[in-house]
């Protein structure tokens, strides 16, 4: 779906929650696949079974992505991914939790160079199904000013 808004349009406070999302043991071959990262934390159930944690723990770039992905449903033409600030890994998600990604305005702000644009901080908490945060971070968007007249 598009939705065209330019930076006047954003309102701090504003929030959105994406669908579910359960993960499955693929999402962790998968992404071990992608990024050659196959640490016995991730891939190895019986190693798991003899630690703390007790099984295995999803790749926080792997809980970043599925969760940021929940949150791709609309294009802006007028804004752009700036980046990500303040990312933490809060709890551990396992196979067979579920996650759901809430987003907020947070903040509104000049852009320090480009006259023309305005950077939006989304707030970003991805929860599992006890609704505990297992990561945090905020998105940052370039946003076009809307045009005089």
């Amino acid at each position: 779906m598009i939705v065209e808004h330019y930076f006047e349009d954003y309102a701090v406070g504003s929030e959105r929650r994406s669908f579910g999302r359960t993960i499955t043991e693929t999402d962790f071959v998968v992404h071990a696949g992608h990024t050659g990262d196959f640490f016995p934390h991730h891939m190895d159930a019986e190693w798991c079974a003899t630690q703390d944690f007790g099984q295995r723990i999803a790749h926080g770039t792997m809980v970043f992505a599925i969760g940021i992905g929940l949150t791709a449903t609309t294009i802006n033409p007028h804004a752009m991914s700036y980046g990500y600030d303040r990312l933490r890994f809060l709890k551990p998600v396992h196979i067979g939790d579920t996650l759901t990604t809430i987003t907020r305005i947070a903040e509104k702000r000049d852009h320090p160079k480009r006259a023309g644009h305005g950077i939006v901080v989304e707030a970003v908490e991805m929860v599992n199904q006890r609704a505990e945060a297992v990561l945090v971070c905020e998105h940052l968007y370039l946003v076009t000013r809307r045009p005089a007249g």
